[in-house]
């Protein structure tokens, strides 16, 4: 085998309903643990003695671990049988859970942060080398579509649980109840994947090698300007996403009075929307509209959230709150679907793993700087609008990148 081609496989998995909801159930399974933590954090700052920033760094911890690791991932996903990154992504998650569930503490959190930043990273690469193997290339949009809403299915089924079972058991008790829910989920899900030849071990290990002793590689250095386009996309849009997916049940509670509950509920609200958009997004890509036209919309709208966001605090209405919410869910939640489409199209099956790892260590890289940098604005000003004016201001660096790439969409990049 050559270096940077993809492991060998007896056929390619079939394209139906089951594996599908595979893909969807892998990518949300690795986010249940920030989602946890956002939708419990008013709980959890109280119980651990902690301040916002603090709180907020578990959460940056989580995003650099997984930022770090993506390249390496990204690239041995290329080598991994599909069966193994599962339980790679699904152990890990159960693992971290677990961890967390300890005391709780704020050194098992941090640590349990540190662990669910690799498996969480694998879902991406994976779920792109399944649907490039497995679905014709005009359904590659909405089957991207589809499984990226998994992300924001997490999110509600976070928003929705981890509150009601932490005022019942605590924190440790919906940790438990999540690990043990996964495990179901992942029993499930290897019953419903497609026989292949395990991983070669010893391919995975040469490759794995390599990648330590040759740093970026040829896989990385040889990716198109596309790529990393939508790696700067990630980013931007990463910084602004997690700095309002983790402070936003935060600002419920303290800015507009809302239960733990309700704030738990916005952030499941916010998800729901989140679904429905990714599966638009994907349509109309796999409709022909172009990436960066699509990216253009969703600049647009996400700043205009953000303004909803600091004007409801500014003048204390609430209405304008779930204005942002929703539009919170219909654009920037949306993106993560333009980037992997984009990608795909941009790169031959031999670099798609090496690919995602880019555009997914962009987008971690921007995840890891919005929770730390909001939860900063938020104890050095004692308030929100700050912070969403700054991550409105991510959103303005997202919009002039999209506006880039309508501009050299008709360029041949190699």
């Amino acid at each position: 085998m050559t270096e940077g081609a993809p492991a060998q496989r007896p056929s390619a998995p079939r394209a139906g309903t089951a594996l599908l909801t595979v893909l969807l159930i892998a990518m949300g399974v690795g986010p249940l643990l920030n989602y946890g933590l956002s939708a419990t954090s008013d709980l959890l700052i109280h119980e651990l003695g902690v301040s916002a920033g603090q709180f907020g760094l578990l959460v940056t911890v989580l995003f650099i671990s997984a930022a770090v690791s993506s390249m390496v991932i990204g690239r041995l996903a290329d080598v991994l049988s599909i069966r193994s990154q599962l339980i790679f992504n699904y152990g890990g998650t159960v693992v971290a859970l677990l961890i967390s569930a300890i005391g709780p503490a704020y050194w098992t959190l941090i640590l349990a942060c540190i662990i669910v930043g690799p498996s969480q990273v694998i879902a991406n690469p994976t779920t792109n080398r399944v649907i490039y193997s497995a679905v014709p290339a005009p359904k590659r949009s909405g089957w991207i579509g589809v499984k990226q809403s998994g992300v924001q299915a997490s999110q509600l089924a976070a928003g929705l649980m981890f509150p009601a079972v932490a005022l019942w058991a605590g924190w440790s008790g919906a940790a438990v109840v999540a690990a043990v829910g996964v495990l179901v989920l992942l029993w499930w899900s290897l019953r419903h994947i497609p026989a292949e030849e395990p991983t070669d071990w010893t391919e995975f290990c040469r490759v794995l090698t390599d990648r330590f002793r040759r740093g970026r590689g040829v896989a990385t250095a040889s990716l198109p300007l596309q790529v990393w386009l939508f790696t700067a996309v990630a980013f931007a849009n990463g910084v602004g996403t997690q700095a309002t997916n983790v402070y936003l049940p935060l600002f419920a509670v303290r800015d507009h009075g809302y239960s733990l509950l309700i704030g738990g509920l916005a952030a499941g609200l916010s998800g729901v929307v989140g679904v429905c958009s990714r599966v638009y997004w994907g349509r109309a890509l796999g409709a022909g509209r172009k990436p960066g036209t699509l990216l253009v919309m969703i600049a647009s709208g996400a700043l205009l959230g953000m303004a909803s966001m600091a004007a409801s605090s500014v003048w204390d209405l609430p209405a304008l709150f779930w204005t942002g919410v929703v539009l919170h869910g219909l654009t920037v939640l949306g993106t993560n679907v333009v980037v992997n489409a984009g990608t795909m199209q941009a790169v031959d099956a031999t670099r798609i793993g090496a690919a995602s790892g880019t555009t997914t260590m962009g987008m971690y890289a921007g995840f890891a700087v919005g929770p730390v940098g909001m939860g900063a604005i938020v104890e050095l000003t004692g308030g929100f609008v700050l912070g969403w004016i700054l991550v409105g201001v991510t959103y303005a660096v997202l919009l002039a990148l999209a506006v880039v790439m309508v501009r050299t969409a008709r360029r041949p990049i190699a």
